[in-house]
């Protein structure tokens, strides 16, 4: 069954998982709004987003190079307490973000981080695709929130599939280690570095 952007812009907003969380959800039980927040309560998701609002002070910088040296990674994860920051499966969580930064290169963390510029200039695209593509009028509007939904989930790192399983996505990546550790997780800020000319050369 065909899922609305909107709804799963609702759902997100109830209960704070990642656009694909909220999706997969809908999807599973079949389009019913309730069902699928219960399925979500159920899992722990709801109750590992609760947990963003608590303030994240300490951290760790994980490192990760690839190609010989050709692609480098460094990426702040932040959690609540010097302790967990030392914990080897707080770190090991860092690292994968770092690895799947440098496969997939996103180009922000969070869809708030697009500036408005940037997704007014895309919708502008999709809309001009859509009409050199003849699309009923009526329609445009449901499947510009696809393309853009579709465009967040390319460039936006909590919305991307993980790259060693694109079954969740790096949100629900760190919403299991939020559940596993017990405390707050952010990525804070990231920065990838490649040899010019190979910019997308890195297979994991």
């Amino acid at each position: 069954m065909e899922i609305k952007a909107t709804d799963i812009a609702k759902l997100r907003k109830s209960t704070g998982v990642g656009m694909m969380d909220a999706k997969k959800a809908l999807v599973e039980s079949g389009g019913d709004f309730d069902k699928a927040i219960d399925a979500l309560r159920k899992a722990g998701a709801a109750k590992a987003a609760k947990k963003a609002d608590r303030e994240a002070v300490e951290g760790y910088i994980a490192t990760y190079i690839h190609g010989e040296g050709r692609i480098g990674v460094m990426v702040e994860v932040n959690c609540e307490t010097d302790f967990v920051a030392k914990n080897d499966d707080f770190k090991a969580l860092a690292h994968e973000i770092a690895l799947h930064i440098a496969a997939m290169n996103p180009l922000y963390i969070t869809e708030e981080d697009i500036p408005a510029e940037v997704l007014e200039k895309e919708k502008e695209l999709v809309v001009e695709q859509l009409k050199s593509e003849g699309k009923p009028a009526d329609r445009l509007e449901q499947i510009v929130e696809g393309k853009l939904a579709k465009y967040m989930e390319e460039v936006v790192l909590l919305n991307q599939p993980f790259v060693k399983d694109d079954k969740k996505s790096v949100g629900q990546l760190i919403q299991d280690g939020i559940q596993k550790i017990g405390e707050n997780i952010q990525v804070t800020r990231f920065a990838r570095f490649t040899i010019e000319g190979n910019p997308n050369a890195c297979r994991i």
